[in-house]
């Protein structure tokens, strides 16, 4: 579908040209998708620089307390139960039979066409579709003992495409299907039906980029426990893109023609502490974004609507349970990420886990529930996600994969990396 790859060429050219961009949903590596989006308790070295710094600096398993390596990590999410760009190729497809058969001099078979359109133009109304794709990078040196350092910079976009349904098209093609044939025709022959017809589709895309500088270190508190914070500093570059057109001039390949960005400076604070009389449990916490920054979208030539992308202050904290073989987590998300356009906010409680075979592959599986209360919300559903994964490791090359499903969408995500 051409929806999906625009959205990977708005993902990808931003990523080489600014070497930044993000969606305003957290970017989420392989492993973590694979245990319903946790990591702030249970992050390794090279996904802590953006789950949570402060997990460089904690006690990791011997094979991955040197180093940590991501290149690359690669996410997609699709929703899209209604074909909304399927649609508005077929309506498009149709209104140039009508033509063809009017230009033919052929009025039973334009009526005919026309009857089709009206159907179709009929089911077009406010389904949406939805695509959430990212890639990532990163480093980390990780250390219990000295000052962790951890590089990195993520990319990732969430757009929609709306269908709108005006009533007038209805009436316009009613009454020529009533028309006799010399009146049909002429019509066809004086107007273009593809500038008449005022059903219109909408195409509302969202990014955020990060590239960052991450901080961890091991503090010993008075009881003699090991407390770790963690300090990332990253530059952020905001995007939006908004367009709409009439549905039968539509072009998704135009998804950039009103475009507006901003950059800025932000900073993400994590701690973590472990506990317990083999050091079994750890408990994380981060805020990330401390400083608020918002954008808004530009007016278009058809509509003056304008939509307001907000990175805020979004705390998240999480715990665990380490075995030897096994990790179980939880996560909640304690504030609210406000939607951007035709979508759910979101506040996730999570709970994830993972079963290891002797360092050399990891089964994993998770489940998250949005807490959002989104009733008056009449686009893409967030509720509850299912996801799994399977990590793979051969003498420190790492390979994970994870999968994400649920009633609206469905997602994959695949990982190249190191640690040792």
């Amino acid at each position: 579908m051409s929806f999906t790859r625009n959205t990977l060429a708005i993902g990808v050219s931003l990523f080489t040209a600014s070497a930044v961009v993000a969606s305003p949903q957290h970017f989420t590596t392989a492993r973590a998708l694979g245990m319903g989006g946790t990591g702030v308790a249970v992050a390794h070295p090279a996904t802590a620089n953006s789950s949570n710094p402060a997990m460089l600096a904690a006690r990791q398993h011997e094979w991955a307390d040197n180093f940590g390596l991501i290149i690359p990590s690669v996410n997609a999410r699709v929703a899209d139960e209604e074909d909304v760009v399927d649609q508005i190729d077929r309506i498009q497809d149709t209104i140039d039979l009508a033509e063809q058969r009017a230009n033919n001099l052929d009025g039973s078979g334009t009526r005919a066409a026309i009857g089709e359109l009206r159907e179709q133009l009929q089911k077009f109304d406010r389904d949406t579709a939805r695509v959430d794709v990212g890639l990532g990078l990163s480093l980390a040196f990780p250390s219990q003992t000295s000052l962790a350092v951890g590089v990195y910079t993520n990319a990732s976009i969430r757009a929609t495409v709306r269908s709108e349904y005006d009533p007038a098209d209805d009436a316009l093609l009613a009454d020529l299907q009533q028309r006799d044939n010399p009146s049909l025709l002429d019509y066809f022959l004086n107007n273009d039906l593809e500038d008449e017809l005022l059903s219109r589709g909408r195409v509302l895309a969202s990014a955020v980029g990060e590239l960052g500088l991450a901080l961890g270190r091991t503090f010993e508190l008075p009881n003699h426990q090991p407390l770790q914070v963690g300090l990332t500093t990253k530059y952020q570059e905001l995007r939006t893109f908004q367009y709409t057109e009439r549905v039968g001039t539509f072009d998704d390949d135009d998804y950039d023609r009103f475009e507006t960005k901003k950059t800025s400076l932000n900073f993400d604070l994590g701690v973590a502490y472990r506990f317990g009389d083999r050091q079994q449990w750890n408990l994380g916490a981060v805020v990330r974004n401390l400083i608020p920054v918002k954008l808004d979208s530009a007016a278009t030539d058809i509509t003056e609507d304008v939509h307001t992308l907000r990175v805020d202050p979004h705390a998240v904290v999480g715990a665990a349970r380490l075995g030897h073989y096994y990790t179980l987590t939880a996560e909640l998300d304690l504030t609210k990420k406000k939607a951007f356009g035709y979508e759910d906010d979101t506040q996730w409680l999570a709970l994830g886990a993972e079963f290891d075979a002797f360092r050399y592959a990891q089964l994993r599986g998770g489940i998250r529930h949005n807490l959002a209360s989104n009733s008056d919300n009449d686009g893409i559903e967030e509720s509850t996600q299912v996801t799994v994964g399977l990590g793979l490791s051969i003498f420190g090359a790492r390979l994970d994969l994870g999968a994400l499903f649920s009633d609206a969408d469905i997602g994959g995500a695949i990982e190249l990396g190191a640690a040792f």
